[in-house]
């Protein structure tokens, strides 16, 4: 039971903290792996890999993936509960209050200075999965660390999604399946 409560408290903590979407709760996501143990930080990667290519939001699925890999199905709907519980009730209190401040000057310097937060928090998601995707922490010397095989790879999926006009029309999934068959193959 007091599993249960913790996963709750800190998947609400992460729901209520975490403002710029599913790519903000990761940092929170990487503190509770280092805090609680449940899961490390290269099973993060790993979710986030598997939450990215399921459908629905990605914080939601990193939630079920880490809750049910701590406690089970069960451990899933809780950390899931606890995600989006802050959600909904900020949601309603704002639905509430923004009617009367809709025009207020304040209200919107708020909202303003949320921006550069979530900027923040999406940027520092983003190096923590490059940190795991591109360095080995088993090396010490730099050269060594990095994963060239991992900057090649993605060094091709950026050309060919992004320059190449017939592979850049191929729909996402393409990209999922072959990153996924390189994964296996190559690393």
């Amino acid at each position: 039971m007091i599993l249960y409560l913790q996963l709750f408290w800190e998947f609400f903590k992460t729901g209520l903290f975490a403002v710029g979407g599913g790519l903000a709760t990761l940092p929170f996501l990487a503190n509770i792996a280092d805090k609680t143990g449940w899961f490390t930080r290269e099973l993060l990667a790993d979710m986030v890999a598997v939450a990215e290519s399921t459908p629905g939001p990605l914080g939601v699925n990193t939630a079920v993936f880490a809750g049910f890999t701590c406690a089970g199905i069960l451990g899933a709907i809780i950390a899931v509960l606890g995600l989006v519980t802050p959600s909904i009730i900020v949601i309603i209190i704002v639905a509430k209050v923004l009617q009367a401040f809709r025009d207020n000057q304040y209200v919107n310097t708020i909202f303003m200075c949320l921006r550069p937060a979530s900027l923040g928090l999406i940027t520092v998601s983003m190096l923590s999965v490059c940190q795991v995707a591109f360095l080995n922490n088993e090396y010490m010397d730099l050269v060594s660390r990095i994963n060239w095989k991992g900057i090649v790879w993605a060094a091709v999926l950026l050309v060919c999604t992004q320059c190449i006009p017939k592979t850049k029309k191929l729909h996402p999934i393409v990209w999922i399946f072959a990153s996924a068959v390189m994964g296996i193959l190559v690393f």
